[in-house]
């Protein structure tokens, strides 16, 4: 499906209960020149097949970069397979290069630079944003000209996110609210147009400050366990598949509450007085 005049999403029916919506990969660019491909999918014959199937329905376009979000399976799973059909770098960030060079030639895996910005056919200029918190190699990147923004598992477009650091991601999506974009294309669940586009980074802020309101409330209340948190927190019918993720993310609050003094972790987790 094309977004813009040089977007276009390959779209894949997962059915993980973690990412609602499915999976999307990008190709940006000009197919009757040249084009970007924005992360490979798993490992999964029939997701790369669908990738590669298509690609071919773009014409086969020169692919000048392989443009990974992060370091999770479901995002470069399938380099191998794309760097064999298309021959074209792999860029991600520095800190995942050791990894993707396990998949590919060395010399194909290329790291960006933080703000670095990617050329590619129809005046295509993709800036590459340094974005750590759902993982600590995270990569967003923004093409400005047409206002769109590739969030990766950053934002995603059903549902909230899980992170690594709490604190690195707060200060990620405040970075990301200085892109202007009237389009975010996540790497999970559907695209997100105007007008709730232009709201979607800070309404994640919200909820984030929300949740950690409800944190700081089970505390208060004398819960001291993730487990126990996490029951009084979400709601009861929360699905099985669900459960760990929202494990995680307590916990990642309470960490960031910890590091910045607020609760003290011993066993368990306690208020501050």
């Amino acid at each position: 499906m094309q977004l813009t005049p040089h977007v276009y999403v390959c779209h894949i029916d997962d059915g993980a209960d973690a990412h609602p919506g499915g999976s999307n990969n990008y190709f940006v660019g000009d197919p009757k020149e040249e084009m970007i491909l924005i992360d490979t999918g798993t490992q999964d014959r029939e997701w790369t097949r669908t990738i590669l199937e298509y690609y071919e329905k773009l014409g086969s376009p020169k692919i000048t970069g392989i443009a990974i979000t992060h370091g999770h399976a479901d995002h470069y799973g399938g380099v191998d397979r794309m760097y064999d059909a298309m021959q074209a770098p792999i860029l991600c960030h520095p800190k995942l290069v050791k990894t993707l060079q396990k998949l590919a030639p060395k010399e194909a895996v290329r790291p960006l630079r933080s703000r670095e910005m990617l050329e590619t056919g129809g005046g295509v200029r993709m800036r590459a944003v340094f974005t750590p918190g759902h993982a600590v190699d995270h990569v967003c990147y923004h093409l400005s000209k047409e206002r769109v923004l590739f969030t990766g598992d950053t934002i995603l477009g059903s549902s909230s996110s899980t992170m690594q650091d709490l604190g690195a991601y707060m200060k990620s999506l405040e970075l990301l609210k200085k892109f202007r974009h009237e389009i975010i294309a996540p790497a999970h669940g559907g695209v997100v147009n105007k007008p709730r586009a232009g709201r979607l980074v800070q309404t994640y802020i919200d909820h984030r400050n929300q949740r950690e309101s409800q944190v700081l409330g089970s505390l208060g209340k004398g819960i001291e366990s993730v487990e126990e948190m996490v029951k009084d927190i979400y709601p009861k019918n929360l699905k099985k598949g669900l459960r760990d993720g929202a494990a995680r993310n307590v916990r990642n609050h309470l960490d960031k509450l910890s590091k910045e003094g607020r609760v003290s972790k011993k066993e368990t987790f306690n208020l501050n007085k």
